[in-house]
């Protein structure tokens, strides 16, 4: 009889112990098992933007088309980058969005081989598609699989049409740039000169400096002492232009010369609005982000492949003091 009971309390036990570990083996599943979050069920991809100019007015409207585009599309978009063009930093943070594994990088171009390094090696081989937005680079030498912005040899047509409508066909104009001389810089020199050289009663006088704000008044002190009949300045970089405006004026009255520029720093547009340029090409920053996210997604989803290596050119438009009220 005790022994009956005995077996009897002994299976008893075996089935609870064996219920017992059913149950914890199951919880200790369940907990390994990595959480998914709102973002990972409810969003098809991971993209970030990448600048170099956070907080400006232009990138503030690229991350604004970017940010509804991507809503639209279901889509997570991040937006980082530095301020003030702390190259060294943008280079450190694209590292870390292809460390971190993202779907997709947009990304402001920089045409130097550190930037080409991270693009063309190490994001090639983590499988992760890299487009260029508002500044270009070469795609031989990026791989980025399309560009997304201004059309710079347009633009510097564009510029170069409006000085020859404004000062004739004869004068010496001073181009401006900075002496990185990067990929957009170069194709903005480029379609400068492919008109005026149609016009052989024009000297043209490029000079190059540092973006430091006292380098670039040594730079166009030299040139205006250099050449006195000056007619014309062109500031192929936008991040030069308020300090050689501020030399020109310092040295001169500015009603004299014909003054142009691009739309990309926030100086630009006062300057413009102030009657101390005479025109400047603006852009279309918001649409710029938002075809940089539809291309991207294109792309991951395989409907537009390959995209377009030439790229997506956006809206430029000559903007005047006038228009600028």
């Amino acid at each position: 009889m005790h022994k009956t009971i005995s077996l009897a309390l002994g299976s008893i036990c075996a089935i609870f112990l064996f219920f017992t570990m059913i149950s914890a083996i199951r919880f200790m599943q369940s907990a390994w098992q990595p959480p998914q979050t709102q973002e990972e069920s409810d969003e098809r991809y991971r993209l970030v933007l990448i600048t170099q100019d956070l907080g400006t007015p232009f990138w503030n409207k690229v991350g604004e088309g970017a940010e509804e585009e991507a809503e639209r599309l279901d889509v997570n978009l991040e937006v980082w980058g530095t301020y003030g063009e702390d190259r060294e930093d943008f280079l450190k943070q694209l590292e870390i969005a292809i460390d971190s594994g993202v779907d997709g990088i947009i990304v402001q171009g920089m045409d130097e081989d550190a930037f080409d390094n991270l693009t063309k090696v190490k994001a090639a081989f983590y499988g992760i598609p890299v487009i260029t937005v508002a500044s270009d680079v070469p795609m031989s030498e990026s791989m980025r699989k399309t560009y997304v912005g201004s059309d710079a040899l347009a633009a510097g047509k564009m510029i170069a049409n409006r000085l020859i409508a404004d000062m004739g066909e004869e004068g010496v104009v001073v181009i401006m740039g900075d002496d990185r001389e990067e990929y957009d810089q170069r194709r903005r020199l480029e379609g400068i000169r492919s008109v005026l050289d149609d016009y052989p009663g024009i000297r043209v006088e490029y000079t190059v400096t540092s973006d430091e704000g006292e380098e670039i008044a040594a730079a166009t002190q030299e040139v205006m002492n250099l050449s006195p009949d000056v007619s014309a300045f062109v500031s192929v970089d936008a991040n030069l232009t308020a300090a050689m405006v501020r030399e020109i004026g310092r040295r001169s009255q500015l009603k004299p010369y014909h003054i142009y520029s691009f739309d990309d720093h926030p100086d630009i547009l006062p300057l413009l609005r102030q009657g101390k340029l005479d025109a400047v090409v603006e852009q279309s920053p918001s649409e710029m982000g938002e075809i940089g996210v539809r291309m991207m997604v294109r792309w991951l989803d395989g409907d537009t492949v390959p995209l377009d290596a030439e790229g997506y050119p956006t809206d430029i438009r000559l903007l005047t003091t006038e228009d600028a009220q």
